[in-house]
């Protein structure tokens, strides 16, 4: 990852010595020196990379070499970054005496000083890298599928040979477990079907078993006697396209002396393509390309295969959907995402694999507990089950082995030859991603294993370590994402949840390629993980710190002042002094997440960190947010969630770059109310001068009235606002404000009591909102959220509307989920007419006093999938047009009429035949004042009912 780091490095001078404008002439000469010679560098760190992570390179030189590199590039960084917080702290606030200023000046003429010396120590030190940098021959990287040919390569025939992927397309039919419904499935494409060219993409994450799969089916008889020709083609990402049609033509006529194969080497591209479309002009081909990686790829094959109406097919194997979306352009696809194995067949495969020549190829019983545990750690992963299966294969079938090897299996991935292959295949989707998202991805180790992460807060750190770059038309936070879509139709990261609108929620990457993912961290230095009780943290050089685990030795003496972050996810009471310490010595840290710890108290030194950018307090019981917080003028997110912080003081009104600030309190405690679940927080005037901010909530408005929020108009970049305590005279001030957050895409809007009652009949309304849920007593639904072609989702409670809100709502065109709550309609009908609400997916509806009749037309309500009905006492039996709605997957009735639930009843109910369809039906009743206080009873309309406690 030199690469990485030292076009981090060049970015940061670049933009240090455009902004740094009074530097001194000697450092900015300098500066301009260092740079120089990284570009002149940087051709050759692509190829000087790929050989230091070759485990099969045995030139330590080379290693050290880029090792220097990298350091050489964090010192850069580092000394940039000390000398801006010098200048930050060369005139400290209060300091107002002449003898005090001159002490000031005294103190930063001697820091300037040696800044400039560590700047020519740099100098010097990569100048001699540069030099020692001739001795390897490095090449300049070429782009993969280029038609000329790679005579450059240092890949040797033999070690192409010892390439880990090639035994996929040689494994026995017997050996192979689990494909039985994906093989079905391309069979069925390959013989079936339209006469067009057609692509199969068999897509996923590396170990998955891709290639194996389409190599059954690509050699399976009922497929080989469909087609004129074949040719099977490994393609890896140092192809061209010359050898792979050489390739093509060399098995299309291996079974022939054609002169033909001769000639071929000696034609240039455009003959080559044209022989090979003239060989199958009039023949039904199937073409498999093996490890597609190039997004483009088909553009540069499609026309050496031509499209005559043979039902010709083509089948790809990627860990990249972006191949297969990039066929879509030229050609019809079927994209097959081949998952993890369940867990019975991971079972059956690692018994086929570890016991495959003792007695009846069964595990024994001693070793039963211990082998579960073992295919548990694989998590389903094929390839993973395989090399730890043959793993304990050669081991004595003694429990006291097992255990051992067991315990030890993530120092085994590193060190033991038969998971060689492993770890190989798994870093190849590492080793291919572009610069700037190989530091994205290993931010995924520093969180403990099995934890899902919030994609907000991951790609927000992202931000602040400076990963993400943006461009004049979209957002950091835009582009983040677009890594995150990256990483994930890479098959290297796994969704966890998505949200109902179909967007990635949670997210986390494989056990087995964390472990890759950590032992590259360690290389790299890029984070030292505290993940056990036996790691310590008294650690060398590294740029990021993460506790997962407190031991009693965490306290030892840590020197390290060039931590950049530093994450914690323990609860220990130890941590208060730890943090104080950790603080005062990472004075150029951008990134403090301590999300869910202890922590009572921030620490004291916090403030002095004026690089920092991210500080996540979140689900803490931290209780007040200094005043010196106004001293962090680079901090862009602030996140107090779940905190008992109630006073921001106005002091944050100084931090003109914060984008996010995101505190309320959520009492899970005391008895549940809609408006008092949720506490918001109090805020100064001044809040205008927050000019980046694009998430802000909880705010209660009526600690600062009508004043607050006139100045909330000149927060134009709001994305997200939630507001709390609104009063019915705030009513004017908030649509004028709210006009003109033309960015808007989630508003939130809470009054101080049930009978408030508030007009928000705007004269403009924000065009981007997808999110809008009103808390309090409406005249009549506002006209403009009719016209919301954005809207996805509407939450509305308190309404008291006098006329059915559902005909104002039914036509929205991309209405997802609807929550009706707490007598937001005075009426005692809902009705669901015939071509309304096509889109929405889940329906909530609950504390409905008033309604006794729910009808659901035929042709309404189509595409829902999740349907819950909540303490509506008048409504005695189910809507029976749920038994049109054949796309529900699950309903939720909760606290419904004794009457209501007995008919429903799947032994004596007469109304049971209405969810019969349904496949899960949840019978909830609270019992106690807590939100989570109740019982479920379980309906499963396949079998009788069962119950979860």
């Amino acid at each position: 990852m030199a690469e990485t780091s030292v076009l981090f490095a060049l970015g940061k001078v670049f933009e240090f010595l455009k902004e740094e404008t009074n530097l001194l002439s000697r450092v900015h000469k300098d500066f301009s020196d260092i740079t120089d010679e990284l570009e002149s560098i940087q051709v050759f760190l692509k190829d000087a990379d790929t050989r230091a992570a070759d485990e099969t390179d045995t030139n330590d030189g080379i290693r050290t070499w880029v090792k220097h590199l990298r350091e050489a590039s964090f010192r850069i960084e580092d000394v940039i970054d000390e000398y801006l917080q010098l200048m930050h702290r060369a005139y400290p606030p209060g300091c107002g005496s002449l003898v005090c200023k001159i002490a000031s000046l005294i103190k930063t003429l001697i820091s300037l000083h040696q800044i400039a010396s560590e700047i020519k120590n740099i100098k010097i030190s990569i100048r001699g890298i540069k030099e020692r940098s001739e001795r390897y021959n490095f090449q300049i990287s070429q782009t993969p599928g280029s038609s000329s040919s790679n005579n450059s390569s240092r890949e040797t025939d033999n070690r192409r040979w010892c390439d880990p992927r090639l035994s996929s397309l040689f494994i026995e039919e017997t050996a192979i477990v689990g494909f039985e419904g994906p093989r079905e499935e391309l069979s069925g494409w390959l013989l079936e079907g339209t006469a067009e060219r057609t692509v199969i993409s068999v897509v996923g994450m590396g170990g998955l078993g891709k290639t194996t799969l389409a190599k059954l089916v690509f050699d399976s008889q009922k497929v080989t006697t469909k087609f004129d020709c074949r040719a099977c083609i490994t393609v890896s990402q140092s192809y061209t396209v010359r050898g792979i049609l050489i390739n093509m033509m060399e098995e299309f006529c291996s079974e022939t002396e054609s002169p033909l194969l001769q000639m071929l080497h000696k034609m240039d591209d455009k003959s080559l393509i044209i022989q090979v479309r003239q060989y199958l002009q009039h023949k039904k081909y199937l073409i498999f390309f093996d490890d597609v990686w190039q997004e483009d790829f088909s553009d540069q094959v499609e026309f050496a295969m031509p499209n005559n109406n043979k039902a010709n097919r083509i089948i790809i194997t990627t860990r990249m959907m972006q191949v297969a979306d990039f066929f879509k352009k030229s050609f019809q696809v079927h994209v097959h995402n081949l998952q993890l194995l369940t867990p019975n067949k991971s079972w059956e495969l690692f018994c086929k694999k570890a016991f495959r020549f003792e007695v009846g190829g069964h595990c024994p019983p001693e070793l039963n507990s211990m082998s579960i545990e073992i295919v548990r750690k694989c998590k389903q992963l094929p390839l993973a089950i395989v090399a730890i299966g043959g793993l304990f294969s050669t081991k004595a079938k003694t429990v006291t082995e097992w255990k051992m090897v067991s315990q030890n299996l993530n120092l085994e991935l590193g060190r033991n030859a038969h998971l060689t292959s492993l770890t190989k295949i798994l870093s190849l989707s590492y080793d291919s991603l572009p610069f700037y998202l190989k530091p994205c991805i290993l931010y995924f180790a520093i969180y403990p294993q099995d934890y899902s992460i919030n994609h907000k807060r991951l790609t927000r750190q992202w931000i602040a370590e400076g990963f993400v770059k943006s461009d004049e038309r979209r957002t950091q936070e835009i582009v983040a994402e677009e890594y995150l879509s990256e990483l994930i139709h890479r098959s290297m990261v796994q969704v966890s949840n998505v949200g109902f609108e179909g967007k990635v929620q949670t997210c986390r990457v494989h056990d087995l390629f964390r472990e890759v993912l950590i032992r590259k961290m360690k290389d790299l230095r890029f984070c030292h993980c505290v993940h056990q009780d036996s790691e310590s943290i008294a650690v060398g050089k590294t740029r990021r710190l993460s506790i997962a685990s407190c031991p009693n030795n965490v306290l030892k003496s840590t020197n390290n002042t060039h931590f950049r972050a530093i994450h914690v996810f323990e609860k220990d009471e130890s941590l208060e002094h730890l943090m104080g310490k950790l603080c005062s010595q990472s004075r150029i840290l951008k990134v403090l997440d301590i999300q869910g710890t202890s922590l009572k108290n921030i620490p004291k030194n916090l403030v002095s960190l004026c690089h920092i950018r991210y500080i996540n307090l979140s689900y803490t019981n931290v209780q007040t947010l200094p005043k010196s917080v106004g001293e962090l003028q680079n901090l862009e997110t602030l996140d107090l969630r779940n905190t008992l912080v109630h006073e921001i003081p106005s002091e944050i009104n100084k931090l003109t770059k914060l984008r996010h600030l995101l505190a309320f309190h959520r009492n899970y405690e005391a008895e549940y109310s809609l408006l008092g679940f949720t506490t918001g927080v109090l805020m100064e005037k001044g809040i205008k001068n927050l000019i980046s901010l694009q998430n802000l909530y909880y705010v209660e408005v009526d600690h600062g009235g009508v004043d607050l929020i006139q100045e909330m108009k000149m927060l134009r970049n709001l994305r997200s606002s939630g507001l709390r305590h609104v009063r019915g005279e705030h009513g004017n001030s908030l649509s004028a404000a709210v006009a003109e957050m033309t960015h808007l895409e989630n508003l939130n809007i809470s009054v101080i009591s049930e009978d408030e009652i508030i007009d928000l009949n705007f004269i403009s309304s924000p065009p981007q909102l997808q999110r809008l849920h009103l808390k309090g007593r409406l005249q009549k639904l506002p006209d403009w959220i009719a016209k919301l072609e954005c809207l996805v989702k509407v939450k509305l409670s308190f309404s008291m509307l006098k006329y059915d809100p559902l005909q104002s709502l039914q036509n929205l065109p991309n209405l997802l989920n609807l929550c009706l709550w707490d007598n937001c309609y005075d009426g005692e009908i809902f009705h669901f007419r015939n071509g309304g609400f096509l889109k929405l997916n889940t329906l909530n509806l609950r504390h409905l006093n008033r309604i006794n009749s729910i009808i659901i037309e035929n042709g309404t309500l189509l595409s829902l999938e999740h349907l819950t009905l909540e303490k509506i006492p008048q409504l005695k039996e189910v809507p029976i047009g749920i038994k049109h709605m054949h796309k529900l997957k699950d309903i939720y009735f909760t606290d419904m009429p004794a009457q209501f639930v007995e008919s429903i009843d799947p032994d004596k109910g007469q109304n049971y035949s209405i969810i019969k369809h349904v496949p899960l039906v949840f019978i909830r009743h609270w019992y106690g004042p807590n939100l989570y206080d109740y019982d479920i009873r379980t309906i499963h309309s396949s079998t009788k009912e069962s119950y979860v406690n």
